[in-house]
C-alpha cells in the first residue's frame, strides 16, 4: 500500500524504509502542505467525541499538568427505553479547552476512517501493530510529566504549535513488565523546541519525553497525534515458545516425580523448539495469523459492491509455485489457480479497488476475498478514509462486442 504519510514520513526522517523505527530519535518536516488538514483537525476530533459513546480512560482531559476526574467531563445519557451509555459532556470539554486544557482521546483510529486508513498503512509498512492517540490543547497550558514509553511513537503536529524535550534512554529497551523499575529520567537532552504544523519526530521506545506547552507565537492551540508501534521483542518471543511448548508432552510433565524428564533431556527439546520455531518464523506466523480487527461483510442482498479494498492488519503473502497461488495472511491460507494471480495482486494491494469495469473472474474473486474476510466492501465513509491519500484502481470500462 503506498500512502501519502508513510510516504512523506520516510523522507521527512530521512529513513529508506521501517528499519530505522526504534534505532534512534530523529526529527523532520513533512514537505506536503495539504497532508496535516487531511489526517485531523480539531472540530472534527471534537466531532469524533460527541458523536461516541466514551468512557476513561479512552477520552482523557487535564488541567494544569494533572487529570481531571471524568465525572467533569463524562454524562451518563439514558435513552427512552432506559438504556444508559457513557458520553462526553461537550459543554464540559469546551470548558475544559477554553480554560486552557488537554483533551486526549486514545485509539483514535477506530472512530476515524482516515486515520484507521493511515494507522493500517504504517503496519503494513513497519509489520507492527499501529495505533493512533490524538492529542488537542489550548492555551498556555502545562502538558504532561516527563515520561517514557513501552513502544515506539511517531509523533506528527497537525495545527498549531507545541513545545517537547527529549531525553535519552535511563535503561536499554525497558518494558512495561520488566525486570526492574525505570524510574529516572536521563540526564540526557537530546533536543528541546517547539513542533510547528507538519513537523514529525520518532521517539524510541524508553526514550524519556514531555510536551510541556505551547511555543511563542502559536495560534491559541495545538493537535498533534501520535502514532504507536508495538514492536515484538526477545521476550514475546520466548513467551510464544512457551504456548508451543505444550503440544510436546514432556514440557506438560511435572519436574520433579515419578513423570519427571531429565533436565538435560527437556533442555535439548528446548533447544530444537527455538530453532524450529525461529524469530524469523515466529513474526511470519504471527503477521499472517492475526485477524483483521474489523471487518464490513458482504450481504447479497444489498447488491454487488461496486469497490473493495484489503483489510489485513499486515500486507498478505502472494506466493506462486507451480500452478497454484497461495495466499496468507487475516488469519487465511488460502490456495487459487494460477491464473488468479494478478487480480490476487491488485485486489489485495491495500489499494481501493473500483470495479466497474472489471471482468467477472475479477469480481468472483473480490467476493471470494470478502466472505474470507481478507477484503471488505467499501461504503462512503470508509471509502473518504483512502481519498487523496491511497490511489485508487480502476478498471476500464471494455467496448460490447459485436455480434
Amino acid at each position: 500500500m503506498e500512502h501519502r504519510l508513510v510516504t512523506q514520513i520516510e523522507k521527512a526522517l530521512g529513513w529508506d524504509g521501517p528499519g530505522s523505527v526504534g534505532a534512534a530519535f530523529a526529527r523532520g518536516r513533512l514537505m506536503d502542505p495539504g497532508l496535516t488538514a487531511c489526517l485531523l483537525t480539531p472540530y472534527r476530533l471534537l466531532d469524533l467525541i460527541r458523536r461516541r459513546h466514551l468512557a476513561n480512560p479512552q477520552l482523557r482531559c487535564y488541567a494544569e499538568g494533572e487529570e481531571v476526574h471524568p465525572s467533569t467531563f463524562l454524562s451518563t445519557h439514558v435513552n427512552r427505553r432506559g438504556q444508559a451509555a457513557s458520553q462526553a459532556d461537550m459543554a464540559a470539554i469546551g470548558r475544559i479547552l477554553n480554560e486552557g486544557g488537554t483533551v486526549v482521546l486514545d485509539h483514535v483510529d477506530f472512530f476515524d476512517p482516515t486515520l484507521e486508513v493511515a494507522c493500517r498503512a504504517l503496519g503494513w509498512w513497519s509489520g507492527e501493530l499501529t495505533s493512533a492517540n490524538a492529542y488537542l490543547a489550548v492555551g498556555d497550558t502545562d502538558g504532561f510529566h516527563l515520561h517514557w514509553d513501552d513502544h515506539e511513537v511517531i509523533a506528527v503536529q497537525l495545527s498549531g504549535e507545541k513545545s517537547w524535550e527529549v531525553r535519552g534512554p535511563s535503561r536499554p529497551a525497558p518494558m512495561y513488565r520488566d525486570a526492574e523499575r525505570n524510574r529516572t529520567p536521563s540526564e540526557e537532552v537530546l533536543w528541546k523546541g517547539t513542533m510547528r504544523a507538519g513537523d514529525v519526530m520518532h521517539i524510541p521506545r524508553g526514550f524519556w519525553h514531555t510536551a510541556t506547552r505551547l511555543g511563542a507565537g502559536s495560534d491559541g492551540h495545538s493537535l498533534h497525534v501520535t502514532f504507536g508501534f508495538t514492536k515484538r521483542t526477545g521476550v514475546t518471543w520466548v513467551n510464544f515458545l512457551s504456548d508451543a511448548a505444550r503440544a510436546d508432552e514432556a514440557f506438560r510433565r511435572d519436574l520433579e516425580g515419578a513423570e519427571e524428564v531429565a533436565p538435560k533431556a527437556l533442555a535439548d527439546r528446548l533447544s530444537t523448539l527455538a530453532s524450529t520455531h525461529s524469530p524469523e518464523r515466529y513474526l511470519g506466523e504471527l503477521r499472517s495469523s492475526t485477524p483483521p480487527a474489523r471487518h464490513m461483510p458482504y450481504v447479497a442482498a444489498f447488491g454487488r459492491p461496486r469497490s473493495v479494498v484489503a483489510v489485513t492488519e499486515f500486507a498478505p503473502s502472494i506466493v506462486r509455485s507451480g500452478g497454484t497461488v497461495l495466499v496468507r495472511g487475516g488469519g487465511k491460507r488460502l490456495t487459487f489457480h494460477e491464473c488468479a494471480e494478478a487480480g490476487l495482486h491488485t485486489l489485495l494491494s491495500g489499494h481501493p479497488v473500483h470495479l466497474d469495469g472489471a471482468d467477472e473472474d475479477t469480481i468472483t474473486l473480490a467476493y471470494l476475498l470478502i466472505t474470507e474476510g481478507l477484503c471488505e466492501p467499501l461504503t462512503e465513509t470508509s471509502s473518504s478514509g483512502y481519498t487523496g491519500l491511497v490511489t485508487p484502481v480502476t478498471y476500464s470500462k471494455q467496448p460490447p462486442r459485436s455480434a
